[in-house]
């Protein structure tokens, strides 16, 4: 459970309806689901300390009275704590030193129990347990453990605290083989007497049985803990009131089909693995049954998750590709992990939340969590997505107050990514999020760049992907957020890929792009596409613009008639800052005239355009946003201008470049906010539907450098 602080290659979205709350009526998916969660809240972990502070949320627990969070902060070397009084408007309650690297936290009554990591080397490993009163704050107890700590947990009879002493390898030595002593074990410690016994873990193992490496560690209500050694591929039960192993197996491996396996910008579900399930997060379910998140190390992954039956030492159950097609369906899959371990299954808890018995999985690479109802272990029904900011890792829940917190340990502030606690309540609420299927397959989607309404219909849009995926695809989707057809856009017969930053779907049949250049050999283009998606024409920008134009080009594109407009993001070389360009084409003179279009500024970062509506002959919509994502997001607004054709004495064909005057209609930050996550950064697409309703989308950059979300936005009649 080691923390990344670099940018993970992520990629991935999930769609949030910003005015649903959670006081919603229920209402059935597409998939015949409702969903049970809302999220609440997003905390950055740097609230706790100062906006330019290293800080993360790793593993989380949450204290007896169910109204603290306390999170294991590694860069720190802390913990963090979190008043959760109102799940809704968490507050930052202050850290607590515990001399060195906390890995993991759990509560006993009002104890909290921090495992840290003291060593000053792999091969001499140290670390201790660290008792805080959660009331005084106060360390009442710091127990040395003579290993290095990874998971700590509490028995649910209080008696027992079990503790994995992974004492890790080094991952720059022989590429990170195994074995490399010294070996782990399992601490236990009996809370009466506050002593330490260890329990060996060596010999069980076909895989270095001479180096287990526990990972992480359960107890159910017999006092057994389950106890993962993910990089032997094995699982251990231990008796914690003898100290015996009673019983131990591989979890074995697992042939996957219908997944993607290359790193090549697509998503194509026809790939095979056979791995090694080397499980990491343990959770019972029953005292019999338990559940492993199999992420993987460095021989193995099986991109789902299983529930094993202790006593046999078999599967009960395995999610096979269905959990990675789930997030492929939702828009969260990775595709630059394709070749590599994909969703990446970190974690998972059980809990039982208004009688219903939920395991709960974290998919750190898809950033997400996903909800299963296991009434029947052996036929667990997915149940929602919940889409969490980069890298959740903790996952727990509260009965108490039916809520469900997940910690995510990313941190690179440089993109705006940080590691934070997100929560969640249960209680039945509309299901908002896009989702993909066709004829029962799944149609693989994410970084949706642009919106249009398709003519003719009152519910349908299409969208486009943008340069993260090849080739261009159009999809349609419905006004509730169903994905339910691709179109892949062709040239000279071929499948082709542009930077697609603009759509519209044309009255006559057929599209236009707006493609972003990169260079003079990948010019910024107006694309003319045909009902099937083949390209008809490419048009190059007038060449006084196109040799003035920066990295930040075309991202918008409307039709008007014979004219089609498009909007460049930034301000061209020797225009005034802060300004973009607003362009006509004319289809019959095929002659282009231009509009000066005056941007907001931002605290932080820069402004630009990234959408273009016509919402009539002479009056267009556009987006203006800034480069900023959560707390620092300031600019993310809706904009109307009229062109010259409308204004007074000034003829529809002008000379010279200029300047119109804009008008405010609607800020979107308070409906990104609503949602109660991470706000997104990249509002790309709007579009009124042909039922008079205004939406909005966020591209997702399918998770490079992002959390992956995508936000779907109702505005209403706004337009």
């Amino acid at each position: 459970m080691s923390i990344r602080r670099t940018t993970s290659a992520v990629v991935s979205a999930v769609a949030v309806t910003a005015a649903a709350v959670a006081s919603a009526p229920a209402a059935a998916s597409a998939h015949g689901y409702v969903n049970s969660f809302q999220r609440l809240s997003t905390f950055p972990a740097y609230l706790n300390s100062s906006i330019d502070d290293t800080a993360a949320a790793e593993i989380s627990t949450v204290t007896e009275d169910g109204r603290t969070v306390v999170y294991t902060d590694s860069p720190g070397k802390r913990l963090g704590l979190i008043d959760i009084t109102n799940a809704s408007r968490p507050k930052p309650a202050g850290t607590l030193a515990v001399g060195g690297e906390p890995t993991s936290v759990a509560h006993l009554g009002n104890l909290l129990l921090a495992g840290v990591n003291t060593r000053t080397s792999f091969t001499e490993p140290s670390g201790k347990l660290v008792v805080i009163d959660s009331r005084s704050r106060r360390t009442v107890r710091s127990i040395e453990l003579g290993g290095q700590p990874d998971s700590v947990a509490v028995a649910p009879s209080g008696r027992y605290i079990a503790i994995a002493i992974e004492n890790e390898r080094d991952e720059d030595v022989n590429d990170g083989a195994i074995p490399q002593a010294p070996a782990g074990w399992l601490a236990v410690v009996d809370t009466r007497t506050w002593k330490v016994s260890k329990v060996s873990l060596s010999g069980l193992s076909e895989i270095a049985p001479t180096d287990p490496e526990p990972e992480y560690v359960s107890i159910n209500a017999r006092d057994e803990a389950v106890v993962s050694l993910q990089e032997n591929n094995h699982l251990a039960v231990v008796s914690l009131r003898s100290g015996r192993v009673v019983s131990s197996f591989s979890a074995g491996s697992v042939t996957v089909s219908g997944v993607d396996t290359l790193d090549d910008d697509q998503i194509v579900l026809t790939g095979s693995i056979t791995a090694k399930r080397e499980p990491d997060g343990v959770a019972w379910i029953t005292d019999d049954l338990f559940a492993t998140a199999n992420e993987g190390d460095y021989e193995g992954g099986s991109r789902g998750w299983s529930i094993f039956n202790k006593k046999t030492g078999k599967v009960v159950w395995d999610a096979g590709n269905t959990l990675e097609h789930i997030g492929v369906e939702h828009g969260q899959y990775p595709d630059k992990r394709s070749d590599a371990k994909g969703i990446e299954v970190e974690n998972v808890t059980f809990a039982r939340l208004k009688g219903i018995p939920y395991v709960f999985v974290n998919s750190e690479r898809g950033n997400f969590t996903a909800a299963y109802d296991v009434s029947n272990p052996s036929k667990p029904r997915f149940k929602q997505l919940m889409p969490t900011s980069n890298a959740p890792e903790g996952v727990v829940a509260v009965p108490s107050r039916n809520l469900v917190v997940v910690s995510t340990e990313e941190e690179d502030a440089s993109i705006g990514i940080r590691g934070g606690v997100q929560i969640f309540g249960f209680g039945s609420g509309p299901d908002t999020q896009i989702s993909s299927r066709s004829s029962g397959d799944v149609i693989p989607w994410g970084a949706l760049s642009a919106l249009s309404p398709v003519p003719g219909s009152r519910d349908k849009l299409v969208s486009v992907t943008d340069s993260v995926y090849t080739p261009t695809r159009i999809l349609t989707l419905s006004t509730d957020g169903v994905i339910s057809r691709e179109l892949v856009v062709t040239k000279d017969g071929k499948p082709i890929g542009y930077d697609a930053e603009g759509l519209v779907a044309r009255k006559q049949g057929g599209y236009w792009l707006a493609v972003e250049g990169a260079s003079a050999s990948s010019p910024n283009l107006l694309v003319r596409l045909n009902a099937a998606g083949a390209v008809q024409e490419e048009i190059p920008l007038s060449a006084d613009v196109a040799a003035a134009v920066t990295s930040n080009g075309l991202e918008g594109v409307a039709e008007s008639g014979r004219y089609v407009w498009v909007a460049v993001q930034r301000a061209i070389k020797g225009d005034p800052a802060n300004t973009a360009r607003i362009g006509r084409y004319d289809t019959t003179t095929k002659t282009w005239s231009w509009l000066l279009y005056p941007l907001d500024t931002a605290p932080t970062g820069w402004v630009g355009l990234s959408e273009l509506v016509a919402v009539d002959k002479d009056t267009f919509a556009v987006i203006e946003r800034d480069n900023q994502r959560g707390t620092l997001a300031a600019v993310k607004k809706i904009y109307t201008f009229d062109v010259p054709a409308s204004w007074p004495g000034v003829p529809a064909s002008w000379s010279g470049v200029p300047t119109v005057a804009k008008k405010l209609r609607k800020d979107l930050l308070p409906q990104l906010k609503a949602g109660g996550g991470w706000v997104q950064d990249k509002v790309e697409g709007l579009a009124v539907a042909g039922d008079g309703r205004t939406y909005a989308v966020t591209d997702n950059d399918g998770l490079d450098d992002a959390t992956g979300e995508t936000v779907f936005l109702d505005l209403g009649r706004l337009l």
